[in-house]
């Protein structure tokens, strides 16, 4: 069939062309924004799952939502070793952008730029009083009025976000709407960071202010939201994306051809389904080179298993390669391990372990291993770190990749 008409879509945060399986979350948000602007209070939103369920795609369906409502709007994505300070301070700049030609008050917009500039331009404090920031903290946020003294500059991340953002919901309170700040990989901010937005959206809540942080990230966000503070627990609505159930799955693959009047034979599907095992990422890719090759409608099981081969190898350099690349030989011997005992049965024999999602005991690694457990950590929290493998439970592991084990197996040691 003809490539050019190809509807798939597998990229990172690319969103596809029938967004399945996801109708109930984005009902939830449109809920949330609907409480706010009544004046309603609410939570706000945390989004969890391995790579590939399609995290960023959902993140950047709310953030339209927002706008769609006339929120202000702004997104990061946050890194290790990365300070919240600037590119929240970017995020918020964008979201008063947005209303400041709805505001009456000129003024207004401008004196919490002001607050908005010295919260950015604030660094850290040093230990020497009076130190003057290195150059790197010395950062332009391309605000062009003075900064403001006294508010949101102490130089404490959690005091001045609580400053700030208690500023930025006046400013939108002033419109009759909203801001939402959506944060991806929000996993990898650092345990000051955490604790202060923490901090801010509690603040908020109990404010019943309208801004809200909706947040996307790994299975242990909120272990790591948790551990900043005991209230995160209670403080955010939490929502676990998942892989996509057969009718969801079915959906994402047949409303996109339909549309192309292309069809799929029922055994066709079945394979597709066992073959991506539900997730996002890989129903597209499976579904683009199952396209490719295809020579008509409808689509056969025979179509799909001469396109497999080709899926498989891109999704061997490009989803998994790339990231075992990463790991250091240490690091690798320990996924390996990993891999090794997720194909086995538990030691009751009863049930075999999925590799997709089951967590791996810290103690049998090292046991594998014939090392022990202590002389393992430094391999364990650098790929956890790297975001390879993730701790949702205490003395367990789990890889952040579905089918990741199963492509181990296949690798020469």
């Amino acid at each position: 069939m003809d490539p050019v008409r190809n509807p798939y879509a597998p990229g990172a945060g690319q969103r596809p062309p029938e967004l399945a399986g996801r109708g109930r979350e984005l009902d939830v948000f449109d809920i949330v924004l609907e409480r706010i602007a009544r004046g309603r209070p609410e939570r706000s939103l945390m989004l969890t799952g391995l790579r590939g369920v399609g995290k960023t795609v959902l993140l950047n369906t709310l953030r339209s939502q927002a706008i769609n409502r006339l929120w202000g709007s702004g997104k990061i994505e946050a890194r290790p070793e990365q300070s919240l300070r600037r590119p929240v301070a970017a995020a918020l700049h964008m979201a008063v952008r947005e209303l400041a030609p709805r505001h009456r008050a000129p003024d207004r917009i401008d004196a919490f730029l002001g607050v908005l500039k010295a919260f950015a331009q604030r660094s850290a404090p040093t230990g020497r009083a009076g130190a003057a920031p290195k150059l790197r903290d010395r950062w332009q946020p391309g605000i062009d009025v003075p900064a403001a003294s006294g508010r949101a500059d102490s130089g404490d991340i959690e005091i001045d976000l609580v400053e700030l953002f208690s500023d930025a919901a006046a400013v939108a309170s002033d419109v009759g709407t909203g801001i939402a700040i959506f944060i991806d990989e929000m996993q990898d901010l650092g345990p000051e960071d955490v604790s202060a937005l923490c901090a801010a959206c509690h603040e908020l809540s109990q404010l019943g202010a309208p801004l809200i942080v909706v947040g996307a990230g790994l299975p242990h966000l909120p272990a790591v939201l948790s551990a900043a503070k005991s209230y995160s627990e209670r403080l955010f609505r939490y929502q676990r994306i998942d892989r996509l159930d057969r009718i969801a799955a079915d959906q994402a693959l047949c409303a996109p051809a339909e549309r192309e009047e292309v069809e799929y034979e029922q055994k066709a599907l079945d394979l597709l389904y066992e073959k991506s095992g539900g997730y996002p990422y890989f129903v597209q890719a499976y579904g683009k080179a199952t396209w490719d090759h295809a020579p008509r409608s409808p689509i056969t099981a025979a179509d799909v298993r001469v396109a497999a081969p080709e899926a498989e190898a891109e999704l061997a350099v490009g989803f998994f390669g790339s990231r075992f690349e990463r790991a250091t030989p240490a690091e690798r011997e320990y996924m390996r391990a990993m891999a090794t005992m997720s194909a086995v049965e538990g030691e009751s024999g009863a049930v075999a372990r999925d590799d997709m999602d089951a967590a791996v005991p810290t103690a049998e690694i090292a046991r594998a291993l014939g090392r022990k457990p202590a002389s393992l950590s430094p391999a364990r929290d650098a790929l956890i770190k790297k975001g390879l493998i993730y701790s949702g439970e205490r003395g367990t592991v789990a890889f952040t990749v579905p089918h990741f084990g199963r492509y181990l197996r296949t690798q020469p040691a």
